[in-house]
C-alpha cells in the first residue's frame, strides 16, 4: 500500500477524490484556457481582498473564471497599514504585486455578514491566539461602543470595509493610481443567507444591494468635479 493510501481506503479520501475529478471533468472542458494562462502568463483585472470565510467564494460572486481573479484572503479581509507598523505581511505584499506588477483596474474589498472576526473583535480572542488578538486591531476603529449584538454586528462588518478601503489609500502606488483614473476601489459587503452583495456607495454613503445599485462601487476616492470643472480629491 502506498504513503498516500496508508491507514485509509483511497475510495473514502474526499480530497483524493476531489483532485481526480477536477483532472478528469473539469479541466478537459477548460484545458485550452489553462494552456493559454502559461503561455501567456495572468492578466487578471480584479483583486479581490476577502475574508478567509468558508462561505464567501469569490468565483462565485462574480462568475469569474481562471485568470480572471488575483485573490489575496485573510480573517475579516483587513488591510495592514502601509507605514509597515504590523511587520512583513503577505496582504501588502500582495496588493503590490497586483497594482505594479499586474497592473489590475480595480480592489474589491468584500467583508460578509456573520463575520467570525468581527464578532472575535467585540467578545475577544482566545488568550492563546496571540497573533489573532493582535490582528483584529486592525478592526478596532470600525467598532462601535456597545455590546455586540447583531445589528451591531451587521454595521461593523460594513464599517470594516469602508476602513481598509481608506487604508488603501495610504499605499502609494494604490493612490497614484486610483488618482491617475486607472485604478477603481469596490467595497462589498456579501449578504450569506440572502445570496446578495451591498455595495457601498459614495454618493449615498451607504450600502445598497446589488439588485438595486447602479454601479458596482467606483469609490470612496473617485474625483470629483463641480460644474465650473474644478477638481476635488478625497
Amino acid at each position: 500500500m502506498t504513503e498516500v493510501a496508508k491507514g485509509a481506503d483511497a475510495t473514502t479520501d474526499d480530497l483524493l477524490l476531489r483532485l481526480r475529478n477536477f483532472q478528469s471533468d473539469y479541466f478537459p472542458l477548460h484545458q485550452q484556457r489553462f494552456q493559454d494562462l502559461v503561455a501567456d502568463g495572468q492578466h487578471p483585472k480584479t483583486l479581490f481582498v476577502g475574508c478567509s470565510d468558508s462561505r464567501l467564494v469569490p468565483y462565485l460572486l462574480t462568475g469569474a473564471g481562471p485568470g480572471e481573479l488575483f485573490i489575496v484572503r485573510n480573517v475579516g479581509a483587513l488591510v495592514p497599514p502601509y507605514d509597515g507598523t504590523y511587520g512583513l505581511h503577505g496582504t501588502t505584499a500582495a496588493i503590490e504585486y497586483a497594482v505594479l506588477t499586474l497592473h489590475v483596474e480595480r480592489i474589491i474589498v468584500c467583508g460578509h455578514s456573520h463575520c467570525g472576526a468581527i464578532r472575535v473583535a467585540y467578545d475577544g480572542a482566545p488568550a492563546e491566539a496571540v497573533a489573532l488578538q493582535a490582528w483584529l486591531k486592525l478592526a478596532e476603529e470600525a467598532l462601535l461602543p456597545v455590546q455586540s449584538c447583531p445589528e451591531a454586528l451587521r454595521r461593523t462588518e460594513q464599517r470594516v470595509v469602508v476602513l481598509q478601503l481608506e487604508r488603501l489609500m495610504a499605499y502609494p502606488m494604490v493612490r497614484r493610481e486610483v488618482e491617475a483614473g486607472r485604478l477603481t476601489l469596490h467595497g462589498w459587503h456579501y449578504v450569506i443567507e440572502h445570496g446578495e452583495v451591498h455595495i457601498f456607495d459614495v454618493q449615498q454613503g451607504r450600502f445598497v444591494p446589488a439588485s438595486e445599485a447602479s454601479n458596482s462601487g467606483t469609490g470612496p476616492y473617485a474625483p470629483y468635479v463641480e460644474h465650473d470643472g474644478q477638481v476635488f480629491s478625497y
